[in-house]
């Protein structure tokens, strides 16, 4: 059997979701495609039906990682997170093919060397199209660049238990994500804007609207719920695995939030998806949610002069969300309910 080793372990989950295409390519050749992750991405990529079986780098000692690797004798590898110490892994594993990107030091351990597009000036290529170049390299490709996720039966239990407890049918609810990655790191994250997104939310279309997150944004949530002050408005942060919440996107009138994991697994699991990108440092073309029913809301807020998302002063573009455009944005996708003009 021909096998193919798809090494994406960096980044966010959002990062390995949209890798997972590559994968897709990699079975023109490949019986089977096989994705070295983060430990953390593991049960986002267990739900890739383009993946057969998902391994983890922990960040171990680099030979005892690669002589897993060499006991399955993979056939080809394509490291899609470029590292000095991914590189260094494919080689130590013995495997003949290895796709990665050029002009680093550690390239020279790439037999194929991809000079990424984003690199040359692109910052309108998806990042799914600019990762496929890497499966290009070895005469791998795939018209259909939309990243799966299919939840598990045991997902849709738990998320039917989360249903029962919250009184919620399908199309009753919206799901709101208002965090990133920065937004717990930072004590200045706002919460008026969203506060003020979640009650337009409710009125505009006369209905519930659930705040997505981890554990770690449940004290952010719970002041956004404090903030609205409707009750139709509450956090269910913490309550759900990748899976349940995959189906619970998945159920809900529509997905809205800001640009990180939750919104591409959101896309990925087949939901009416809104994708809110107030950094003036965000690349939207990049980045899209990809799927049959999408939308994106740019920024328009003017940052500090040398803002960045993970340094800015007061997240401004935040505190003043642009209520009416993403209102307007989710309306476009709404082909459920009809909306209340308010």
């Amino acid at each position: 059997m021909s096998r193919a080793l798809l090494y994406c372990a960096g980044g966010g989950i959002g990062d390995s979701l949209v890798a997972s295409v590559v994968a897709r390519a990699l079975h023109q050749r490949y019986e089977r495609v096989d994705a070295l992750t983060l430990p953390g991405h593991r049960g986002t990529l267990e739900r890739v039906p383009d993946i057969d079986g998902v391994l983890t780098d922990d960040g171990g000692e680099e030979a005892v990682l690669a002589g897993q690797l060499r006991e399955r004798s993979y056939d080809a590898a394509i490291v899609t997170w470029a590292t000095a110490r991914t590189a260094h892994v494919a080689e130590l594993a013995s495997i003949p093919v290895r796709v990665g990107q050029a002009r680093r030091l550690y390239s020279v351990r790439f037999t194929h060397r991809v000079i990424v597009r984003s690199e040359k000036g692109d910052v309108s290529s998806h990042w799914s199209d600019i990762l496929l170049d890497y499966a290009r390299a070895i005469g791998c490709d795939t018209p259909d660049h939309v990243p799966r996720f299919v939840p598990t039966p045991q997902d849709e239990t738990e998320a039917h238990a989360i249903s029962v407890t919250l009184s919620l049918s399908p199309a009753s609810y919206l799901i709101l994500h208002p965090t990133n990655a920065i937004a717990t790191q930072r004590p200045v994250w706002p919460v008026q804007g969203w506060a003020a997104l979640a009650k337009a939310l409710a009125q505009r279309f006369t209905t519930r609207v659930l705040l997505s997150g981890a554990a770690a944004d449940i004290p952010i949530n719970n002041a956004i719920v404090a903030a609205a002050d409707d009750t139709r408005v509450a956090s269910i942060a913490g309550s759900a695995s990748i899976g349940a919440f995959g189906v619970l996107a998945r159920d809900a009138r529509a997905f809205v939030g800001i640009t990180t994991g939750s919104m591409h697994v959101a896309a990925a699991s087949g939901a009416n998806t809104v994708g809110i990108f107030p950094f003036q440092s965000d690349f939207p073309e990049r980045w899209a949610p990809l799927g049959d029913s999408t939308a994106i809301v740019r920024a328009t807020y003017p940052c500090h002069k040398g803002d960045t998302k993970e340094r800015c002063r007061d997240y401004a573009c935040i505190a003043h969300l642009e209520v009416d455009r993403i209102l307007a944005a989710t309306a476009s996708l709404d082909r459920r309910c009809k909306t209340i003009a308010r």
